[in-house]
């Protein structure tokens, strides 16, 4: 599922195509792509319809565009497999085309909903009542992402001591810190030199702050090359992959050296997901007796 950098790739491409453009018909091809929207697929279509789209807002793996002058968001959900991309009018529909949005101006362009596994979808939503960004009410529980200039640094180290969980488990709490998944956590831990099953209760604010450090170093590494893909299910706007797969140094490299000292990777299983870590540098705790 795409993370923090990955829908931070697509909404810059929106913002670049998108933002500013009024809205002259919605097609809604799947009932799926809209099943979060109350009113259905005709509902969502006609109230989009006439509005104008303003800058898109991303809060860790949430990205919405705002409509101009109203108290109203187009949330965008991508699931495993969404896609937003910018197509020319005339491009052939995609074999999981759910949504085409089409605009009243010359550009040329459309934006278009791709989901091959319809988990994703768009819906529209009231915002929080003085909302800057114009925050989406049903994602007004989701932390600020790390790379947010309005992240509270202090509230989460103390929220972090407090939480009594392992270390990895809080990184994956979109209520305490949002925008990280499964890939980045494992390399910000790996980088932290710390184990995915080490407590929260025993972190040290020194070692906490370092991992904060790791969690964004990463995540700006990911962001200067288009984010992870290890498929062509995530692409940006233009149908393009990212690349910093190449650059992982844990995730996915099982039984691969580390890149640190040479032992080989070791994965999990973890949560329905896996842990890829290295056994020599990040030490499990021990266990109490």
């Amino acid at each position: 599922m795409p993370e923090l950098p990955e829908v931070e790739v697509v909404r810059r491409g929106l913002e670049r195509w998108v933002a500013g453009r009024t809205v002259e018909a919605v097609e809604v091809l799947h009932p799926r792509a809209v099943r979060r929207h109350p009113g259905g697929g005709a509902d969502f279509a006609a109230r989009l319809r006439g509005e104008t789209l303003g800058v898109p807002q991303r809060r860790g793996k949430y990205l919405w565009l705002p409509l101009a002058g109203r108290d109203l968001s187009v949330l965008g959900h991508l699931g495993m497999s969404g896609q937003l991309l910018v197509q020319p009018e005339d491009a052939p529909d995609e074999k999981h085309l759910r949504i085409r949005v089409r605009f009243g101006d010359d550009a040329g362009t459309e934006l278009r909903f791709v989901d091959q596994r319809t988990f994703g979808g768009l819906s529209l939503h009231e915002t929080v009542p003085d909302s800057a960004e114009g925050l989406p009410d049903v994602i007004a529980h989701i932390a600020r992402d790390p790379l947010d200039p309005l992240f509270d640094e202090a509230a989460y180290h103390l929220a972090l001591r407090a939480k009594r969980t392992t270390v990895k488990r809080a990184l994956l709490d979109q209520s305490l810190i949002s925008g990280v998944g499964n890939i980045y956590a494992d390399e910000a831990l790996w980088r932290s030199k710390l184990h995915y099953e080490r407590p929260t209760a025993n972190l040290t604010r020194p070692r906490s702050t370092e991992l904060l450090g790791h969690v964004r170093d990463v995540m700006n590494a990911a962001l200067a090359v288009g984010g992870t893909s290890f498929d062509s299910l995530y692409v940006n706007v233009n149908g393009e992959s990212g690349y910093f797969d190449r650059s992982l140094d844990a995730y996915g490299r099982e039984d691969e050296p580390c890149r640190r000292c040479g032992t080989p990777m070791r994965r999990r299983p973890w949560m329905n997901r896996s842990s890829y870590f290295c056994p020599r540098c990040q030490r499990p705790p021990r266990v109490a007796s």
